[in-house]
């Protein structure tokens, strides 16, 4: 299909708060450099898709706090494309924004829908597989993902069932698990029919809004009363988000739907969710040890540590630490074992009931 039918519609709206202290209300995970490479990670979303896809077709939706961030670190989008939503309401009601945007300008555009925070390291697979999804969505009344093919048992995805018939490129959908349990997600890697859910969507925008008025009627309703791409766009969207149901895209049409279908695919993929992941993907030295610092550090007897430092002007030395997380920023300092990554969370929380904590997010 041509270049000129395809959109794209980047979600940058998360608040990241697994990679706290890095990752703050004031610049989530997506604005951040993460790996250390010299882009962020949304820079680098906007670096992969943009080979296939004009920028002037590219849009970002992100909360509105987020808005003048996102054009900062984008500024080949035009502003007029970056859209802030007035509330987090999960990713149906985004969805359907966008895509009531797009066939506004195109009825018979095709889109694909990114997460803004994700690793890819095989980008011209990646490539490939988006232009077979955008074949496949614009001819075809298909709700299309890409399913990873996943490389351990791992409970911290969701995950993807396909009928498997054929040797083919893309199959229909069975079922979508959400996160398992260890020894289910065990079963479902020795089955050979499971993949990963990326959180990556392709479909036409006839496609999706006829699977909205099926599904979520009274959402598909709402959205109706807005005039796209005018100035009154705004303040129908202001007037409708607090009515809106709270639902994931999963939930609310994906699971339902009869016609969606999974194209498998190799990415080198990471959600880039945790601290650990981040360790596992990042440059590492002779001791296993992952270290971002503008300021010099010295490790002792210290292996497997991920080690991020702000500018701070002092020196860092690091004794018997092993398999640790260490991220030294202007307002926090968190120093905790890789194994509790998980647990990141709950000490953001604690720190917000703390009096005066908010200031520390």
């Amino acid at each position: 299909m041509s270049k000129s039918k395809r959109y794209c519609v980047i979600m940058a709206g998360g608040i990241g708060s697994r990679f706290w202290p890095m990752s703050t209300q004031k610049f989530p995970k997506q604005f951040q450099d993460i790996l250390g490479v010299g882009r962020t990670m949304i820079q680098q979303t906007y670096d992969r898709i943009s080979k296939i896809i004009p920028a002037e077709n590219i849009f970002v939706i992100t909360n509105k706090e987020y808005v003048e961030l996102t054009h900062q670190q984008l500024p080949e989008i035009s502003q007029k494309n970056i859209v802030g939503e007035p509330l987090l309401k999960n990713t149906a009601p985004c969805n359907l924004y966008m895509a009531s945007k797009i066939a506004e300008i195109d009825p018979d555009s095709t889109m694909i829908v990114l997460p803004a925070d994700h690793l890819i390291l095989k980008e011209d697979v990646f490539l490939e597989k988006v232009k077979l999804a955008f074949d496949l969505a614009s001819e075809n009344e298909f709700l299309v993902t890409l399913g990873i093919t996943p490389t351990r048992p791992d409970t911290g995805y969701g995950y993807i069932q396909f009928v498997n018939k054929n040797n083919s490129d893309y199959y229909k959908v069975k079922t979508f698990t959400e996160k398992p349990i260890l020894e289910i997600a065990k079963s479902f890697l020795e089955s050979g029919d499971f993949l990963w859910n990326a959180g990556i969507f392709i479909w036409n925008v006839k496609s999706i809004s006829h699977a909205f008025e099926k599904y979520l009627p009274e959402m598909t309703q709402h959205f109706m009363a807005c005039e796209y791409n005018t100035e009154n766009e705004n303040d129908c969207i202001e007037l409708i988000y607090p009515k809106l149901q709270k639902i994931s895209i999963d939930n609310g049409i994906l699971e339902r739907a009869k016609n969606v279908y999974v194209i498998p695919a190799d990415l080198g993929w990471s959600d880039l969710g945790t601290w650990t992941s981040v360790y596992e993907n990042a440059d590492k030295d002779d001791n296993q040890n992952s270290v971002k610092s503008k300021q010099p550090v010295l490790t002792y007897n210290s292996k497997g540590n991920v080690i991020r430092l702000k500018n701070t002007n002092k020196a860092v030395i690091i004794d018997g630490l092993e398999n640790y997380i260490i991220v030294d920023t202007d307002k926090a300092l968190l120093i905790c074992p890789r194994d509790n990554d998980q647990l990141i969370k709950d000490y953001v929380l604690d720190l917000k009931n703390l009096k005066k904590g908010d200031k520390f997010m």
